[in-house]
């Protein structure tokens, strides 16, 4: 399989073709872009049936393999993906959970740190030790993190040779629970960095420092987040676990995702690129909702971040929905780079019509405020006996507004435990942490608290890289 980026010139560093090992360890493009195979594989129906009963390890690999290529055999893939998802609290993995007729749970919160990151992460943390390892070298890892990508990216590589991790998270503006499950790891490769200013503001930061070539030319970056197209291969997996278990490939399914970068929601792009009968995909916003209105009428033009309970969904810069745009308007590099560049110059843009027809065949959208959040959290609550996350919760309500024979699957990508005050005043009750994690706040924390101003942040990182 080989890959090529968004805006369409990208080189790999090492020569030849651009294949999973490459992009697994680049990240991001260094054209700006983000990387996407050349070509969707395709399952035919009776191959996707042919994965009904599948243990959650033995899935994954049969999924990704076409994605992996040369890079790994079928074996030693099947044994990294039952090396990562050991750790996990559910034999399932992503257990689905009933709600009523139509509305289902995926519960994507019973890896190490209680997200959905977990899913992907603990396996890319063991990706990036298997590449570097047969090459010899090292990689430094930057990330931003709205909050559970910190933790699952810190939890996957905590320990791990030849790899060194900066995360970036918005001062104040992440639970207390989310910032001591990153700020609490104390190995000596991790590093926490919390900065003045929004996710965005990180987010950005990270962006640059992949084409600062003086900063690039002293380390090796890499990235977690899920700007990482790895990251977002292993997402596409729980999907295909979710609709089979509902009667695919004999049965259509929709999803609504609780969204933020949009990577979670992409991952079902892709699988219903790859032949999954997908009805409908759902994108679920907060009142930062951007994604909504870039859906709903084709403006996508950025606005002053809002603080919510639902820190995972404060973004007004959607770093995937780039992949989307490039798919779906024609897979046209040089133009996406064009209207990229207009876009980060003036923080504003209309999606083309062939890129608003494309993302209409099978995205919807939906936007929750706070109340209507509360409520969702309520109803689940009171009428299922379900306790839900905020961000579960902005999905929930998107579901409940739909319209479709199809069974509607909710992406639960939270713990409710890492939300305690916002639940317990929605529903009345507290949520307790699970034991793995409930001594969190007996923990000694360790962090760095810097301006939100790029070259401090970049001097800092370079001077703990061991460069």
């Amino acid at each position: 399989m080989e890959y090529l980026s968004t805006r369409g010139s990208a080189q790999n560093p090492d020569g030849g073709p651009l294949d999973f090992e490459g992009v697994t360890l680049a990240g991001l493009a260094n054209d700006g872009g983000l990387y996407l195979p050349r070509e969707w594989p395709q399952f035919s129906p009776g191959e996707i049936a042919g994965l009904a009963g599948l243990p959650y390890a033995e899935l994954a690999a049969r999924v990704m393999q076409p994605f992996v290529g040369d890079s790994l055999t079928p074996e030693r893939l099947r044994e990294l993906c039952e090396e990562a998802y050991a750790r996990f609290a559910h034999k399932a993995v992503t257990p689905l959970v009933q709600l009523d007729q139509r509305n289902w749970l995926l519960e994507l919160f019973h890896g190490p740190t209680l997200a959905f990151k977990d899913v992907a992460l603990q396996l890319l943390g063991l990706l990036f030790e298997e590449f570097l390892g047969r090459r010899g070298e090292r990689l430094t890892i930057v990330g931003a993190t709205s909050g559970d990508t910190g933790s699952a990216a810190i939890d996957a590589v905590a320990g791990r040779e030849g790899v060194e991790i900066f995360m970036l998270h918005p001062k104040g503006r992440v639970s207390d629970v989310q910032r001591r499950q990153m700020t609490t790891v104390l190995a000596p490769n991790v590093h926490n960095i919390a900065i003045e200013g929004s996710f965005d503001d990180a987010q950005a930061m990270v962006k640059r420092m992949f084409a600062d070539t003086a900063l690039t030319g002293r380390v090796r970056l890499g990235a977690v987040n899920s700007i990482n197209w790895a990251r977002l291969m292993a997402q596409v997996v729980y999907y295909f676990a979710a609709a089979l278990q509902l009667g695919a490939p004999q049965r259509k399914v929709a999803f609504s995702v609780p969204t933020g970068n949009f990577g979670d929601v992409f991952a079902g792009y892709v699988a219903a690129k790859m032949g999954l009968p997908v009805e409908r995909l759902i994108v679920a916003t907060n009142v930062n909702d951007i994604l909504h209105r870039a859906l709903s009428d084709g403006d996508y033009s950025t606005g002053e971040v809002t603080p919510t309970a639902a820190p995972s969904m404060d973004i007004q810069v959607s770093s995937n929905f780039e992949r989307l745009l490039f798919d779906c308007g024609g897979r046209d590099g040089a133009a996406l780079a064009e209207q990229m560049r207009g876009f980060e110059a003036t923080k504003a843009m209309r999606l083309t019509n062939a890129q608003r027809e494309g993302a209409a065949a099978l995205f919807t959208s939906a936007r929750a405020d706070q109340d209507e959040m509360a409520q969702a959290m309520r109803w689940a609550w009171e009428n299922c006996g379900e306790t839900v996350d905020p961000h579960t919760a902005i999905g929930l309500h998107a579901a409940r507004l739909q319209d479709l024979d199809a069974p509607v699957v909710t992406l639960a990508t939270a713990h409710p435990a890492k939300f305690r005050d916002t639940v317990e005043r929605a529903t009345g009750t507290r949520p307790p942490l699970p034991p793995r994690v409930g001594d969190l706040f007996a923990r000694e924390e360790r962090f760095t608290e810097l301006p939100g101003d790029y070259d401090a942040v970049v001097t800092y990182i370079a001077e703990h890289a061991g460069v």
